[in-house]
């Protein structure tokens, strides 16, 4: 049985669905300021997701899925993700990543003044959070 004192809520929700809501002891997600992990009882934080891994501690395992821009509230017994997309690894279409990686990197390789580059970046970015957590199946 876990210790009540370390477990907390955890919400993951995105426009079209709620994608997750469960108890855990730590959550770890990137921010625009670098990656955070969350404990119980953390002080009170609003912050913006960045791509990337989420990693939830549950009582017998850890899941994960990638998140994608959005932001956070952290409360000393909740954490709350709003997210523009969250993908379990088994719902991502790891061809389909591949190219959008293969068409970002062409992108950055070929800049000219038509390419927005930080959309690219973007792209990129998504699409290797995106085969990394595919990889994790």
């Amino acid at each position: 049985m876990a210790d009540e004192n370390k477990i907390f809520d955890v919400e993951i929700i995105t426009p079209d669905r709620i994608f997750y809501k469960g108890e855990a002891s730590m959550i770890e997600f990137n921010t625009s300021e670098g990656e955070i992990g969350v404990y119980k009882k953390h002080i009170p934080l609003t912050t913006v997701i960045a791509p990337g891994i989420v990693t939830i501690y549950e009582e017998e395992k850890e899941v994960t899925a990638a998140v994608y821009s959005g932001f956070a509230e952290i409360l000393p017994d909740k954490v709350t993700l709003l997210a523009e997309i969250a993908e379990w690894p088994d719902e991502i279409d790891t061809a389909r990543a591949e190219a959008a990686k293969k068409r970002a990197e062409e992108r950055l390789a070929h800049k000219t003044e038509a390419i927005d580059v930080k959309r690219a970046e973007f792209a990129l970015r998504k699409a290797l959070v995106r085969l990394d957590v595919a990889d994790r199946k």
